[in-house]
């Protein structure tokens, strides 16, 4: 799985991308919140513009759950 210092700067990117007037992840989430996403584009934009946030917290969770589960020392 990729590093830190390539899953960041995508997530940032590619997932708050474009960022005038406000982020595409921003709009998709509140059609969401408003019931309102219902067309294809506007679904494939909030799978497209999240997918690097999710990724970077399934690396997270996976760094973290290794962590914690190491045996001390």
């Amino acid at each position: 799985m990729p590093g830190y210092q390539v899953l960041v700067p995508i997530a940032l990117l590619l997932g708050l991308a474009p960022f005038y007037p406000e982020p595409h992840i921003v709009e998709k989430l509140r059609l969401l919140a408003g019931g309102r996403l219902s067309r294809p584009i506007d679904i494939f934009d909030l799978f497209w513009h999240s997918w690097p946030f999710l990724l970077l917290i399934c690396r997270l969770l996976g760094d973290l759950g290794r962590k914690v589960g190491a045996p001390p020392g």
